[in-house]
């Protein structure tokens, strides 16, 4: 069994107008490194690899522009967040094919994002809220994506891609 999940990657341009943000620790906020960012589809949790590279193999996604932006807000008071449309049917398709594997709840409603910080209790406002983004890619794989969680931080690793388009 392994913690899974199933993402885009955003590619070099989304990355480097993430990076263009302001993204100076503070005291409280715990910015996520550029290599670990991404679009969650679903959070999948406990399962085994094979089992959903299988359920994803059959699925079918249709090709999409997403676009993050308009700007950096905050989610539940502990995570500073780009907002992403235009993930929403990539979203539903994986969770049509995996709705039967893993140990977490499918959430009703898809609310994508890309989390750039997470937030101590009683954190400073990251000086990064409010900033306006506006980018956007046609993605051209989905990844089902192993994160360990370690000591210095979260390490995804890719398992599989499929296609999408």
């Amino acid at each position: 069994m392994s913690r899974l999940f199933v993402c885009l990657w955003p590619p070099g341009h989304v990355r480097e107008a993430l990076e263009a943000l302001h993204r100076k620790d503070q005291i409280g906020a715990r910015f996520v490194p550029p290599e670990n960012w991404h679009v969650t589809l679903r959070f999948v949790g406990e399962e085994d690899p094979n089992d959903v590279a299988a359920a994803l193999s059959s699925a079918r996604f249709a090709s999409t522009v997403v676009r993050l932006g308009p700007a950096v807000d905050i989610g539940g008071e502990r995570t500073l967040f780009v907002p992403v449309s235009g993930a929403d049917e990539l979203a539903a398709a994986v969770v049509q094919s995996t709705c039967d594997l893993g140990d977490q709840p499918i959430r009703p409603r898809f609310l994508g994002h890309v989390t750039i910080a997470r937030l101590k209790k009683r954190a400073n406002v990251p000086r990064a809220l409010g900033e306006l983004i506006d980018v956007s890619w046609t993605p051209d794989e989905v990844a089902l994506v192993e994160s360990t969680l370690r000591r210095d931080g979260a390490r995804y690793d890719t398992l599989a891609t499929w296609p999408v388009g």
